[in-house]
């Protein structure tokens, strides 16, 4: 199993001292943070046939909407990869136990929230299933930070934290904006996406097949093409009223990639020349900044804003979310035949499952769309800072679950 590049580490870091600042900033001077993050930047007069009339144009949304689109295409480059090349994680028989993992914890996550809140839930602005879709999401770069802390950086394990994580992320954010569209959706707007795509692929993609001339396949190299057709894509997702941070998802299957699976973020792919990995390294510099900004504008954590929405999200999140991850994908998966990558074994798997109790990234994205109130959406980012200890947790007890009994000599 290759390594996992370092960089991820670093992105996670950036992700933390953007929400440290945030944090000090907010419970210093709440009304200074506040204007800065939501004084708008401009205030473009976008048509009503777009459906967003009065679209001011934030710090918040800058990152949320357009910069953040580029840390999911990173993302969507390595799940693409891992279910399509014949070597990827998620290719064949590969993919069943994370599948059954990523669905049984999704699923157990809106279970357990929906149970807690009607529990325990006492805010007056809510109502019955109000934030189910906040545990969806999960957070692939701070799992990965303490993952990498407890397995190295080559164990098997590793890579399924990663893949179930990246999965979680990608179908939370399409399910947060599909069950709470900031505007009315518009999915023929759709046809943007499929024409962008398809028109990359026409005038350079399919120009890297193997019977193709040398003209042709040094057009396919370019990055241009794949470029435009992703700004083309992004504006046709962000008119259907879909979160635009998934906009340049449709864009990658079309673009050539490399032959062989070297595991997600892999160090090999630094030294790949196919346009997909070129694109993404390019983007790790500037992912840096982003990923610090969207610290900054999404995880400013009010220190007194305990609630028990903290505790329906934190039940969700380290309670519910770990229990179906382990019922789906260690016994529901290995009771139909289907067995852990070699090298991993079950206690593995349960750290694993500790892990994706973190949340953070993307449920943050979530929590203005799915919660009503400004008291319960910071109730619950408190919760989501506060999910960020499974990962020290799993980092104190990994040794005593991975250890193994000695066999017994008679």
């Amino acid at each position: 199993m290759y390594r996992v590049s370092t960089f991820l580490r670093d992105f996670a870091l950036a992700l933390l001292i953007g929400a440290v600042t945030a944090t000090l900033w907010v419970n210093i001077s709440p009304g200074h943070y506040y204007d800065a993050m939501e004084w708008r930047l401009i205030d473009p007069d976008l048509p009503r046939w777009i459906g967003a009339s009065d679209y001011g144009l934030t710090l918040i949304r800058l990152v949320a909407e357009v910069l953040m689109s580029l840390f999911f295409f990173f993302l969507g480059k390595e799940f693409w990869e891992a279910l399509m090349l014949e070597r990827g994680a998620l290719h064949g028989r590969r993919a069943v136990l994370p599948v059954f993992a990523t669905v049984g914890g999704m699923v157990a996550a809106v279970l357990g929230w929906l149970v807690l809140s009607a529990m325990i839930e006492t805010a007056e602005e809510a109502y019955p299933g109000a934030g189910w879709v906040v545990p969806l999401g999960g957070d692939a770069l701070l799992a990965y930070l303490f993952g990498r802390i407890v397995f190295g950086a080559a164990h098997p394990a590793l890579h399924v934290l990663l893949l179930v994580t990246i999965a979680m992320d990608i179908t939370g954010l399409l399910t947060q904006g599909l069950a709470f569209p900031e505007a009315r959706l518009t999915l023929a707007w759709l046809i943007l996406p499929v024409l962008a795509a398809f028109g990359a692929w026409w005038f350079a993609g399919r120009s890297a097949n193997i019977g193709a001339s040398e003209r042709l396949r040094r057009r396919s190299l370019h990055l241009w093409p794949y470029v435009l057709a992703g700004i083309v894509s992004w504006i046709g997702v962000f008119a259907a009223g879909l979160p635009p941070a998934l906009g340049l998802l449709p864009i990658i299957p079309v673009m050539p990639h490399a032959d062989h699976a070297f595991g997600l973020f892999a160090e090999a792919e630094e030294y790949l020349t196919d346009p997909l990995n070129r694109l993404a390294h390019h983007l790790v510099i500037p992912l840096y900044a982003v990923l610090f900004l969207f610290g900054l504008t999404h995880g400013a954590v009010d220190l007194a804003a305990l609630a028990p929405t903290t505790l329906v999200t934190l039940g969700a999140f380290w309670v519910a979310k770990p229990l179906g991850m382990v019922l789906g994908g260690l016994i529901l998966a290995r009771a139909l035949g289907f067995r852990l990558p070699p090298g991993m074994g079950r206690r593995d798997f349960l750290i694993v499952a500790l892990l994706c109790g973190i949340g953070f990234t993307v449920p943050a994205l979530s929590l203005a769309s799915a919660l009503p109130g400004g008291a319960m959406q910071e109730a619950a980012r408190l919760g989501l800072a506060l999910s960020i200890a499974a990962g020290p947790l799993a980092v104190l007890i990994a040794p005593v679950i991975r250890r193994r009994k000695p066999p017994v000599r008679h």
